[in-house]
């Protein structure tokens, strides 16, 4: 009954890491491209105009990515619920790849902005087919790469979560 309650724990930690994560995400893929939130996101997430744009892109944040936790952390953790004894041993290796999951996920969107650096300029951002209200679809580009990386960033953590678990049960 222990490990169960280690599970749901671990699954609350995750989803607030991962909100978190968007938050802070957000402040700086805010500061990449402003255009992103003011022309998309905030309309995607129903954000009133009287909103301050930071708070306005952490909460974007928090919504688009509280989610991944549970998504991300269920086969780990359910691995680790077999795998796994006593709780505490489950415990301590949920926090571990929920810190790897972490750290990935924002290695991942700093490649997205590297990428966006590289491979976006004006004359790309040119060929893309945008809404004409975007002022700076450079920036747009830049902070779209951020959260697709970012996304993909979570996918990847899923087997390194996997891995972390499947680790901690060998002797």
């Amino acid at each position: 009954m222990a490990k169960l309650g280690v599970f749901l724990m671990l699954l609350t930690v995750a989803m607030l890491a991962a909100g978190l994560f968007g938050a802070l995400h957000n402040q700086v893929s805010y500061t990449v491209g402003p255009d992103y939130f003011h022309q998309f996101k905030f309309r995607q997430f129903a954000i009133p105009s009287e909103v301050p744009p930071r708070i306005g892109a952490a909460i974007v944040g928090w919504r688009a990515s509280w989610w991944m936790g549970l998504i991300v952390g269920l086969p780990p953790f359910l691995l680790g619920l077999l795998l796994l004894s006593p709780a505490g041993k489950l415990w301590s290796a949920g926090l571990r790849a929920i810190f790897v999951v972490f750290l990935i996920t924002a290695l991942a969107s700093g490649i997205g902005f590297a990428f966006g650096l590289i491979a976006v300029d004006q004359e790309v951002a040119a060929q893309i087919a945008l809404p004409e209200t975007i002022r700076n679809p450079v920036g747009f580009l830049r902070a779209g790469a951020m959260h697709d990386a970012s996304y993909i960033g979570g996918f990847v953590g899923v087997f390194a979560a996997i891995w972390v678990i499947f680790r901690a049960s060998r002797p």
